[in-house]
């Protein structure tokens, strides 16, 4: 990076990420609410991305009183994932119920994952997003009691991690895996290429 990054993102997940990829960085999140009032799975993530970028930024600006050179040099990567099955977004469970009825929807089936990204500098929003399809194998409600059972469903769109001990149920995937587990770092990477900041 020919400046300073900071991801505005808590997912230990994406934080690997951007390590495997050789990046530096520094963790700043925010509580900003995510409501949008976009519809479709790839704008709503994009615009969710842009609002945890931004509320970062003025988290960041209002703390850290950075200087007008720091200021210009410094990118926020701000990033949203949904699943997306028979028209619905399947976002992150309340409960242990509901991610019950969320995975014996995705088992057997095809889903979407949608991942928004956001690049925000002091000139610049650019936001993008990836979109990759999963194949589920069937589940019985034993196997899907005993994956929730694991806690692993409980922080991810859709109840599942396919980093985990979901993957004895995934029967194969079209698109970008990184993008499943939370940020498509191939495309984070060239799209920081083409913007000049690499």
């Amino acid at each position: 990076m020919k400046g300073q990054l900071i991801l505005a993102s808590a997912s230990p997940r994406r934080r690997e990420l951007l390590q495997q990829i050789g990046l530096e960085f520094e963790v700043l999140t925010s509580d900003a609410p995510e409501i949008t009032s976009e519809t479709e799975p790839a704008e709503i993530v994009k615009d969710l991305s842009r609002q945890k970028a931004m509320a970062v930024r003025m988290q960041w600006e209002e703390t850290k009183f950075p200087s007008d050179a720091v200021r210009k040099n410094t990118l926020i990567l701000g990033a949203d994932t949904v699943v997306c099955h028979n028209g619905r977004i399947l976002g992150k469970p309340k409960d242990e119920e509901e991610a019950f009825f969320m995975l014996r929807d995705l088992a057997d089936a095809t889903h979407k994952v949608y991942t928004g990204v956001t690049l925000l500098g002091e000139s610049l929003c650019h936001s993008f997003a990836a979109c990759t399809k999963v194949d589920v194998y069937p589940m019985t409600d034993t196997e899907i009691l005993s994956y929730i059972a694991t806690g692993d469903p409980m922080d991810k769109a859709g109840s599942y991690g396919i980093q985990g001990p979901f993957a004895a149920f995934v029967k194969g995937i079209r698109g970008d895996y990184n993008n499943v587990v939370g940020l498509p770092v191939s495309l984070v990477y060239q799209e920081l290429k083409s913007l000049g900041q690499l």
